[in-house]
Formats: C-alpha cells, structure tokens, sequence
C-alpha cells in the first residue's frame, strides 16, 4: 500500500510539475519582447515587410489571439503530439526535435560516461588515501572542474588537441574522433561533482563497523573497499548520477554550440535568432520534460534500493 501511495504521490507531483514547465515556457517565450512576424518576414523577404503582410502572418499563426487563448491551444496540441509548426521553415516542430535529438543524446550519454569512468576511480581513491597526496589531487581537480567554465575548457581543447597537435577535428559530426573533444568538455564538470560524491558516501562507508568485521575476517582489503565499501556507496550516487544526466542535456546546449554540432542546441539558438518561437518552446518543453521525468525515474530507483523513502516521503 505504501508502495502504490508512493508511486502515486510522485507521479502526480511529477504531472504538476510538468505542467508548470509548460506555463512557464510558452509564457517567457510568448512574452519576450519584440514581433516574430516582422523579424521572419524581413528575413525571408530580405526588405521591411509590407504591413498587410505582417498582418496577415499574425493572423495564420494565431498571433493576434489573447494569451490564454494561445496557451490553451498550444498545450492541447502538445497534449495530443502536437508542438506546432516552426514560422520560418514551415515543418513539424516535433520532427525538428527528432532530428536533432539523437546527437544530443549521444554527446550526453558519451560525456555521462566519461564521467563515470573517471570520477569513481578517483573518488573511492580519494577516500581511501584520505589525507594523502593523492587525495589532496582528486579534491583540487573537482574543485577546479566545478569552478571551470565548460565553453572556456571546450575553446581550450580545440586549441590544444586540434588546432596545435592536430589529434581531433575541431567541429562538426562524424566518427568516434568528433565526439572525444566535446565528451569532455561535457563531462568534466559532472566529473567533479560525482567524484566529491563517491569520495563522501565511501569514507563514511568505511567507517561502519560492517566494514570493521569485514576487514577482522581476513578478507583482502580491496575487496573489502570495492565490494562491500563502494557497493554501498554507489546508492546515493544513482541519485546524483540520475539528476545530472538532466543537467547534461540543458548543458550539450552550450557545447554544441562551442564544437557547432547539429543538436538541440543548435537549433535553439537558430530559433532564437529568428525568432521561431514554436521551435524555441519545443526544445526547452522537452529538455524540461527530460529533467523532470529523469527526476521521477531516479526516485523510483532510490525508493526500489531504499524503501524507507517511500513511507518518509508519503507520511512525512
């Protein structure tokens, strides 16, 4: 029962949520100052369109409508799949994103993994060095990947790696080689945070006196750390490791951006400039939704590992 409350209260907090993503974000576009019409119009024409022009643009695309009217007619067609078509190219909003998703994605999952790869190796290091120099390293070089701007390590990646050994492209798609440079730039930061994580959750892992009897049975001290230590260690990690995957998403936007990958963020900052306010909604309504139900997700996984959250959370 309290595992269907549970589940219950998070998916309606979750649909809330959701929800007030979308008031938000069709009302900071829809209210941005300036006419989409004039600004598409004058780019399409190359000269100030004429007034009935514009007029009649307005008028197709519902401009002209009240507020509530307009967000009561987006968010049923989003309801139903729906997220309207772009002014300036005239095609389906919801096949810009598929296209541009996947490369984005990708660039998340590469730089997700990056960071996993390095940031708990180094933090369980750290932890069982405490102290030592090589845990004064693994703890400088988080506080540097936190503190350090990832459009600045991405312009300091293709000046080294591209431009002065020549190793990888410098922009664009294509194979593995085009994914390293951003990969990292992405994963860095997040590198920093998870690795501070896994150091925090495996030192007090080590205190606990089931790792004391661990270690009075003989057994060799690396299975004691990686085994019984890390195991447990790596349960509030999902959570972080869960949330962030969300941050990634919104962060391959600036990357993308840096390496001029074809993804969301490319796309957004395309809409931007022109003003093309359906798509300039659709991608941040679902870099949102992605946030949020990744939220959900890793909720459920925290409750599936630990299932005194659920009675905590229901019945505070």
């Amino acid at each position: 029962m309290v595992a269907r409350n549970y589940l219950f209260y998070r998916a309606t907090t979750t649909l809330a949520v959701v929800f007030g993503v979308s008031v938000l974000t069709f009302a900071l576009v829809a209210l941005t100052p300036g006419d989409p019409a004039t600004t598409i119009l004058r780019q399409r024409l190359g000269q100030v369109p004429p007034h009935h022009v514009v007029a009649a643009f307005r008028s197709q695309h519902g401009l002209d409508d009240p507020f509530v009217l307009q967000y009561g007619r987006w968010l049923l067609g989003v309801i139903h799949g729906d997220l309207g078509t772009s002014y300036y190219s005239d095609r389906a909003v919801s096949s810009l994103l598929v296209g541009h998703a996947l490369p984005t994605v990708v660039l998340a999952v590469a730089a997700m993994a990056v960071a996993l790869v390095v940031s708990i190796p180094a933090g369980v290091l750290s932890a069982v060095h405490r102290g030592e120099w090589i845990d004064f390293a693994s703890r400088f070089g988080a506080l540097v990947g936190v503190a350090m701007p990832n459009f600045w390590f991405g312009y300091v990646l293709i000046i080294v790696f591209s431009l002065q050994l020549g190793l990888f492209p410098v922009a664009g798609t294509g194979g593995v080689s085009y994914l390293v440079l951003p990969a990292l730039t992405l994963g860095t930061g997040l590198t920093a945070i998870i690795t501070r994580f896994v150091r925090t959750a495996t030192l007090e892992e080590l205190g606990r006196p089931s790792i004391d009897m661990a270690r009075s049975k003989g057994l060799d001290e690396r299975i004691v750390v990686y085994k019984h230590a890390l195991r447990n260690a790596l349960v509030p990690v999902v959570t972080v490791v869960g949330l962030q995957f969300g941050y990634l998403l919104s962060g391959a936007v600036v990357v993308e951006i840096v390496f001029q990958r074809p993804g969301l963020g490319t796309l957004l900052v395309d809409a931007v400039s022109a003003r093309d306010y359906p798509v300039v909604q659709g991608v941040i309504l679902l870099i949102s939704v992605c946030f949020v139900v990744l939220n959900f997700l890793v909720d459920l996984t925290y409750r599936h590992l630990d299932p005194r959250i659920g009675s905590r959370s229901v019945n505070p």
